[in-house]
Formats: C-alpha cells, sequence, structure tokens
C-alpha cells in the first residue's frame, strides 16, 4: 500500500534525491501539495513496468524520435510536483534543450507521455488523478495500464479517457507514431 505523508513543510528535491538514494526499492514522489507518497515496488510490479518500458524503448530506437526514461527518474513538473511515471517519453529536442545540470538532477519538465502501471499498492483512482496531474502539467498523452482489470486508459488533454477492456494492443498514434502497446505480455 502507499504511504502518504503530510509533513510540518515540503521535501526539497535534494533530501528526494538522498531518501531515494538510501531506499533502493521505494519510489519517492512529492505532490504539488507537497505531500509524500512513498510506493514500494514488487517483483510483479517490477517487471510488468520493465515491459511496458522495454516496448516503448524498442519503438524509440527504431525511430530515433526522442528519450524513453525508466520509473526510477523524476520529473519535476511547473506545479511543483515530483512525479516518477513507470515509462515516459520526450522528444528528442526538448531533451537536447536542458543543461547537462538539469539532465543529472529531476527532470525540470513534464515528459510528453507517461505510462503508469497498476500495482497492488495503488488504486485505480489514485492513478487516475496522477493521469489528470500528468496532463494539466503538460503531457500530451498518459496511459494507465491496470494488470488486475486486463485494461488501458489513455488520457488526452481537452478529451474524455479512452477505456479499453482486454486488449491485445492499443495503439498510440498521433502522439507516439506507429507505437502500439502489446498487452499480451502484460496481461498474460
Amino acid at each position: 500500500m502507499a504511504i502518504r505523508l503530510d509533513l510540518l513543510r515540503p521535501v526539497t528535491d535534494e533530501e528526494l534525491m538522498r531518501l531515494s538514494e538510501r531506499n533502493p526499492g521505494y519510489q519517492f514522489e512529492r505532490t504539488a501539495e507537497g505531500r509524500l507518497v512513498v510506493t514500494p515496488t514488487g517483483g510483479e510490479s517490477g517487471r510488468l513496468s520493465m515491459e511496458v518500458a522495454g516496448q516503448l524503448h524498442a519503438w524509440n530506437k527504431r525511430t530515433g524520435l526522442g528519450v524513453v526514461f525508466d520509473s526510477s527518474t523524476g520529473f519535476r513538473l511547473p506545479d511543483g510536483s515530483l512525479l516518477s511515471p513507470d515509462a515516459a517519453w520526450l522528444p528528442r529536442g526538448r531533451w537536447e534543450a536542458l543543461t547537462r545540470e538539469e539532465r543529472k538532477g529531476f527532470v525540470p519538465l513534464c515528459p510528453e507521455a507517461v505510462f503508469e502501471v497498476r500495482s497492488p499498492s495503488q488504486t485505480a483512482d489514485e492513478l487516475r488523478e496522477k493521469m489528470r496531474a500528468y496532463l494539466s502539467n503538460g503531457a500530451r498523452i498518459a496511459v494507465l495500464v491496470d494488470p488486475y482489470e486486463r485494461a488501458v486508459e489513455v488520457y488526452r488533454p481537452e478529451r474524455e479517457p479512452e477505456r479499453h477492456a482486454n486488449p491485445p494492443r492499443v495503439a498510440l498514434d498521433p502522439e507516439l507514431p506507429g507505437f502500439a502497446l502489446d498487452l499480451e505480455p502484460v496481461f498474460g
């Protein structure tokens, strides 16, 4: 189960980085309100997240359109939150526009594409809230994969989410041209 902590003061980026380094196996995030969220990562959740990230990486390697990030990457969003999606993508130009220092720390922007894979410690509603946060901070597409419901929800700005029940694949055009997420290895 995810732990939400209301602290006396918001945790700084540096403190979050140290917490992450000292506590492997836990994901630390900060909400826009300054709340610290700690989520443990189990084996199956890690495997499923890597499957999604691996497919995104393979697509990106073929197309060369951008840069892919795994779940250990923290993004400092415009609203002050610091989130770590299970997989994320940025167009190459946005990544290359960052300085070397900006690339070393938490990435100071919102990815254009984010993926979250529900784990036993998260509710679907918590992740839906996160999808809306990504969109309100500039993401062009946010994908929620729920292996327990065998469903995929695709979020885009100013549109109702698309829900796909037990799909074999979900195409994510035009934001990720030619990319279709294969759900067979995820839903197994």
